[in-house]
């Protein structure tokens, strides 16, 4: 395994490319409402991407999908395909964009509200969003990845949610997917120890009820095997000499969130 360790002058260039892709987010917001389909949401992130950031959207042409954003809805876990299907009030979405700018990927999602969400949708998006906020706050040279998956295992399951366990964080920098793989579950003390200049995404992914999950006939779209709800939260970090260094912040802020 190979493990790309990035100097500051790269971590600047990635860092451009991880703000890119979370003005999208920003900008596609006020759209999430009942009533639009997926479909359009893309079509907007799209526009908004090629001509108005002048980036390259990553994901048309990869492995052959052919959509620019990944729209994830209700018991989607993730790489939900946009199509024609509305978006109705109470639904939860995940929105994951990937950007290329000068060479250099930008990788990132948030969660949404359609309207007014139930109790147990919201409780889990919220859950969700702190369980990534303590596996980024585990991350500084000399912990593990062990400790990372362990801090987001605990703070999903002490709320009684699950962990998918299929699916992982990333490697990314000049490449889309790259070493080391960040699991979100794991033991502390035990991986790979971080070291400055690595750059990579914490993306975890969250279930309200069992971990299972299941791939369509689309090859695509991964949904929970019970068709609980599901939730994720991902952001690009780089580790510092003393800790962590976001490189996807979102210009809008974090609203009620915990800031970063």
């Amino acid at each position: 395994m190979t493990i790309v360790l990035h100097t500051q002058q790269e971590i600047e260039m990635a860092r451009a490319a991880g703000h890119a892709a979370a003005k999208v987010l920003e900008m596609i917001a006020p759209y999430v409402r009942p009533g639009i389909s997926t479909d359009e949401i893309d079509r907007i992130c799209h526009d908004y991407l090629v001509n108005e950031l002048k980036v390259i959207p990553a994901n048309i042409g990869y492995h052959g999908y052919t959509k620019t954003v990944c729209t994830s809805v209700n018991h989607v876990v993730c790489h939900g395909i946009p199509s024609d299907k509305l978006l109705k009030a109470g639904d939860i979405v995940n929105i994951d964009v990937a950007i290329i700018k000068e060479g250099w990927y930008g990788d990132t999602s948030r969660m949404y509200f359609v309207g007014e969400p139930s109790i147990r949708a919201r409780r889990l998006v919220d859950v969700t969003y702190d369980s990534m906020v303590a596996d980024i706050k585990t991350v500084r040279p000399g912990a593990t990845l062990g400790d990372i998956g362990a801090a987001i295992q605990r703070v999903a399951e002490d709320a009684g949610f699950s962990v998918v366990r299929e699916y992982c964080g990333h490697g990314v920098g000049r490449e889309y997917h790259d070493e080391p793989q960040i699991l979100h579950y794991g033991i502390p003390g035990t991986g790979i120890v971080l070291e400055p200049g690595m750059i990579f995404t914490i993306e975890p992914m969250i279930n309200a009820g069992k971990p299972a999950t299941s791939v369509l006939s689309d090859g695509w779209t991964v949904v929970t095997k019970d068709r609980s709800l599901s939730a994720q939260w991902e952001h690009t970090v780089a580790v510092t000499d003393t800790g962590y260094d976001l490189l996807t912040p979102w210009p809008d802020g974090v609203g009620n969130y915990a800031p970063l």
